[in-house]
């Protein structure tokens, strides 16, 4: 099999944990207020529950979004292309804006080891705090930071948050300008 030389290979054939980053086109911020955000956090998530992904980390932001899930197989790229399909339509159409291209492209990398799994876990649910957006990432709602808190075991939210994540590698070079996370008229510069 040849792969093509313009952009990333997405080999998923193999069952396992893997994080996935995906982006906007042009890194525009389409996702860019609180409506806009919900519609994205919850395609995610359902989405992920029609494909079996079992997602276990998830950040939603306007102009990409990062998640780490396990997946039998080729799930994930069934995942990738329906979640990419259903928000570019219902993003377009609220935006009366047919046609559009919404999405750039996507990342992944499966997840090796266990210390890596742990780091990549805390990264994701501190991105928010990381692009200047909450200074606590539980409050930012369009993650899993929340979730897990109240559901993970005491000891694995222990471990988890005791990761560094200053050196884990993962494309992330997005700036958020302006958007709005609380509605119309209420705009946080970031």
């Amino acid at each position: 099999m040849l792969d093509w030389p313009h952009s990333p290979v997405h080999r998923f054939a193999e069952a396992g944990t893997y994080i996935l980053t995906g982006a906007t086109h042009h890194k525009r911020l389409l996702f860019r207020d609180a409506r806009r955000l919900d519609l994205l956090h919850e395609s995610i998530l359902s989405v992920a529950s029609d494909c079996s992904i079992g997602l276990q980390s998830w950040s939603a932001f306007p102009n990409h979004y990062h998640l780490v899930a396990n997946s039998a197989g080729d799930q994930l790229r069934s995942f990738v292309n329906r979640l990419h399909s259903t928000t570019a339509v219902a993003l377009n159409s609220l935006d009366e804006a047919r046609g559009r291209r919404v999405w750039f492209q996507y990342w992944d990398t499966m997840i090796r080891n266990e210390r890596s799994w742990l780091a990549r876990l805390r990264y994701v649910m501190e991105n928010p705090v990381r692009h200047g957006l909450v200074s606590d990432a539980t409050k930012y709602r369009w993650c899993s930071a929340s979730w897990f808190e109240c559901t993970a075991k005491p000891s694995l939210f222990a471990t988890v948050n005791s990761f560094p994540i200053d050196r884990v590698s993962i494309v992330d070079s997005f700036e958020v300008d302006q958007i709005d996370l609380d509605g119309p008229g209420e705009s946080q510069s970031v």
